[in-house]
């Protein structure tokens, strides 16, 4: 019945006239065999038109993939051969994720230039869900999403080791089986696609289960195009949906986007931190589900009763009656020093002192002729006041903010206020490069020490330098760095820099337990006098 309405919304959605003449439910392709049964959609960019069909040969329901053109056009016609060509590559790949390709029709061979048709790719049906059906009421739960491509990103792996683009980055090329996982249903990679293509399109798969939202360019009109940010970047899955996962919402921007060194670009990464982030999804919901919730001041609230133990309760006042009789018995006896100590007797009292006997006055010291020592190691610039920054703010480059409403506690003069990081279940850069933040003097000024006020022993930090608000992280300069160990951390430079941007970047969380979150109280900038 799914199945049903999804035929009958895929063929609304997408109906169209072709140069050659009408495709419609009934028509008849590829000299007569196949018979047109309902339309799920459209690839633009390829003239592609998505159909399933009737083998009236076999008996048997089949996919296509109908290259529409015009014979006479000879870029349109080299296009389609390059794509029937890569599409006969993948008939020897097995995989679950990939529908099995049958057939692939071309013009002379099995087509006639009377059809309007360049090529048709004949593929068995795979049965389940249109994936636009999917997410057209709410996003998919995290934990489901990241599983549901799983399958998919095994499957671009193994072409890819094979040397295939399997040519995945359009969601009506795509199908939920029955198993609940995610299958290239139509396969026909555009004469241009590259692996990296098929990278970004797992990426934005991952992203629409999560958000509803398409993220790449090209994608049909009846989902909405993902959201991008002033300075041009993807809007994290997680500033549109909380419940995402920090580890999720960063995997699917980190590969779907270009820049910075923290991109994902292979099929192995991309599949490795999808396990790594569905395994940390899956212990977080079984420790909600089962544990008590603590408040939020870490107390644990329960409503068990205490187990009545008499044996435990005997030893307990066992104890306690040892340690009072202990304390009694050490106050007696510091009673009879005090007692001892105070009382006249003729025994007690030290050696006679003659106070008329001459005292010898030492000498002075010799005066030194060594120079004072200097208040600043040699070399060192000498420091002055501490100077305010005009803000600060959270940076990230993967787009994801940690607490951004508390970035403020960091230069508020009070070390109890702080900002954290959020929680990662994997130390940075496993999901994402790092996290820090930059703080904006309205001057330059002449920056020789950081002392970072944080009780976050092994975080690393990096003291890094721009040139504008919000910098690419290849565009910032490191100038120091230091490890947190202690209240309150110095960090000096070599030399003084001028900066008006100022970033503190954790490249390392301290770790707590099995998770991985640090925290900072309060940030000082001294200048050089």
């Amino acid at each position: 019945m799914n199945e049903k309405r999804s035929e009958e919304s895929g063929a609304a959605r997408t109906g169209v006239r072709t140069r050659g003449g009408s495709l419609a439910p009934g028509s008849v392709v590829g000299d007569g065999r196949y018979r047109l049964l309902a339309q799920f959609g459209i690839d633009e960019r390829a003239g592609a038109h998505l159909w399933r069909a009737r083998d009236g040969q076999l008996r048997r329901d089949v996919a296509l993939t109908l290259l529409v053109g015009d014979p006479a056009d000879a870029e349109s016609a080299r296009m389609a051969r390059r794509t029937l060509e890569r599409a006969a590559h993948a008939a020897k790949f097995t995989h679950d994720g990939v529908a099995r390709v049958l057939d692939v029709l071309s013009l002379g061979s099995g087509i006639t230039s009377g059809e309007g048709l360049l090529g048709v790719v004949v593929t068995e049906w795979t049965k389940g869900t249109d994936l636009i059906d999917l997410v057209s009421e709410h996003p998919v739960a995290p934990l489901t999403a990241a599983r549901m491509v799983q399958k998919l990103a095994e499957a671009v792996e193994r072409a890819h080791h094979a040397g295939l683009v399997l040519g995945l980055d359009h969601p009506q090329r795509l199908r939920l089986t029955s198993e609940g996982t995610l299958r290239l249903a139509f396969p026909g990679p555009l004469p241009e696609a590259t692996l990296r293509d098929d990278v970004k399109a797992i990426g934005a798969v991952l992203y629409l289960l999560l958000t509803g939202r398409w993220a790449l360019p090209g994608g049909p009109a009846a989902i909405p195009a993902a959201p991008h940010a002033p300075n041009g970047r993807l809007v994290p899955p997680r500033s549109l949906q909380p419940s995402v996962p920090t580890e999720l919402s960063s995997l699917a921007v980190r590969t779907i986007e270009d820049g910075g060194h923290g991109g994902i670009r292979t099929s192995a990464a991309i599949l490795r931190a999808l396990e790594l982030a569905a395994e940390a999804e899956e212990r977080t919901q079984l420790i909600n589900s089962q544990g008590p919730k603590p408040d939020e001041d870490g107390t644990i609230w329960t409503t068990k009763k205490p187990v009545k133990d008499r044996a435990r309760r005997r030893k307990l006042a066992l104890g306690v009656t040892v340690l009072v009789v202990a304390a009694v018995g050490i106050l007696a006896w510091l009673g009879m020093l005090a007692i001892s100590f105070f009382q006249d007797s003729p025994n007690s009292g030290g050696p006679a002192i003659n106070v008329a006997a001459p005292t010898t006055t030492a000498a002075p010291p010799p005066a030194s002729t060594q120079p004072p020592a200097p208040s600043t190691p040699p070399g060192q610039a000498q420091l002055g006041a501490a100077v305010a920054p005009g803000g600060i703010a959270v940076y990230n480059p993967d787009g994801d903010g940690d607490n951004t409403s508390r970035a403020k506690n960091t230069i508020d003069g009070d070390p109890g206020t702080i900002w954290r990081t959020d929680q990662y279940n994997q130390q940075f850069p496993t999901i994402k490069k790092g996290v820090g933040l930059i703080a904006n003097f309205d001057n330059p000024i002449n920056l020789a020490k950081v002392t970072i006020a944080a009780n976050s022993p092994g975080t690393v930090v990096e003291i890094r330098l721009a040139d504008s608000e919000d910098p690419q992280l290849s565009d910032t300069r490191v100038v120091g760095n230091a490890t947190l160990n202690g209240p309150t951390t110095d960090i000096t430079l070599p030399q003084p820099q001028q900066a008006r941007y100022v970033i503190v970047w954790i490249t390392q969380l301290s770790k707590s337990g099995s998770k991985y979150q640090s925290q900072i109280g309060e940030l000082t900038f001294v200048p050089a006098q």
